[in-house]
Formats: C-alpha cells, sequence, structure tokens
C-alpha cells in the first residue's frame, strides 16, 4: 500500500504543477479541482463507513470526469507538448486511484485461508501427539496455538485495512493536501 499511495502522491503533485502549462484560465480550475480530488482520496483511506464509501467513490469518480473534461478543451485548442504533458499527469492521477482500489480489493484467496488453517491443526496435532510420550510441560503446549493465533489475527487484520487494529493512514496525502492549501 505504502508504494501506490507514493505513486498518488507523487502523480499528484506533478499533475498540480503540469497545470501551470495549460493556458489561463484552465490551471486555477484544474487546481481547485485536483484539491478537492485529494480531499476524496484522504477521505477514502479515513473511513470505515460502506455508505460513505460510496459516496466517496461517487465524487471521485465526478471529480476525474471533471478534471478530464477541464484538460480537453485545452489539448484540443492548442495540441502542444506542454499540454500533452498535463494530459499524460492527468492520466497518471487517474490511474493511480485505479490500482489503489485493485490494491485494497486484493485479499488473501481463501484457499490460502485454508491451507494455512490445515497446517496450523497438523502443527497442533503433532504437538499434542508428541505430548503424549510425556515430558512436556502443559505451559509449553499453549505457546504454538497462541503464536498461530496471533499470526492469523495480524494476517487477517493486515488483509483488511478498513477494519481492526492495524489502520492504513494517509500522512502523506494528508501533508501534501495541508502544503497545496497553504500554496
Amino acid at each position: 500500500m505504502p508504494a501506490i499511495k507514493s505513486w498518488l502522491v507523487h502523480s499528484l503533485q506533478e499533475e498540480y504543477v503540469r497545470a501551470g502549462f495549460l493556458p489561463t484560465p484552465y490551471p486555477a480550475k484544474v487546481r481547485a479541482l485536483l484539491k478537492k480530488y485529494l480531499d476524496q482520496r484522504v477521505l477514502f483511506y479515513k473511513t470505515r463507513d460502506d455508505r460513505q464509501l460510496v459516496q466517496i467513490d461517487a465524487a471521485t469518480s465526478q471529480l476525474d470526469a471533471d478534471l478530464w473534461s477541464s484538460i480537453q478543451g485545452p489539448a484540443a485548442a492548442q495540441p502542444t507538448s506542454l499540454i500533452t504533458i498535463a494530459v499524460t499527469g492527468m492520466n497518471d492521477v487517474s490511474n493511480s486511484r485505479g490500482s489503489t482500489q485493485a490494491a485494497w480489493a486484493n485479499r488473501i484467496p481463501n484457499a490460502a485461508w485454508g491451507l494455512m488453517m490445515t497446517i496450523a491443526i497438523f502443527c497442533n496435532l503433532l504437538i499434542g501427539y508428541g505430548a503424549r510420550q510425556g515430558g512436556a510441560r502443559t505451559a509449553l503446549l499453549l505457546v504454538l496455538p497462541l503464536i498461530i493465533s496471533i499470526s492469523f489475527m495480524l494476517i487477517a487484520d493486515i488483509d483488511s485495512p478498513r477494519g481492526g487494529v492495524v489502520r492504513v493512514r494517509a500522512q502523506n496525502l494528508t501533508s501534501l493536501s495541508r502544503s497545496l492549501y497553504d500554496h
């Protein structure tokens, strides 16, 4: 996830600068839309509410369309190399959103969960079988199941970034947002 967020930050920073290649009055409009777009991306990382996610996705899609329409006019009127650079930057911004959402949708497959559980069960059975032979302390018999449980909890928690203990924070997006609004 950090690499994708960094790509988004990099794309937004570059496009914010590249908007200056557009003829007046387009740079101000594109930059204002990029700020709103960035705000929606920050909200995407902060929210846990599914209904709010639908609203954020709709608002982001609308902003994406608005950004493209605001850059298409100047690109069609003056197809210069500088404007082409601005169009390419807008494409990067749009692609970074899709990549981020694909990464969040990419989960551990059920077959992998089944395999991990099967391995855990057999490991515990083998420990129990070995304990039957004698010599094992009951406190030590709890160590493997406890470690496996904690490992599964952390894997599951990281696999679902909107819920659980481990939360993905959009610190670099928030910093970019502050710097753009201060600019």
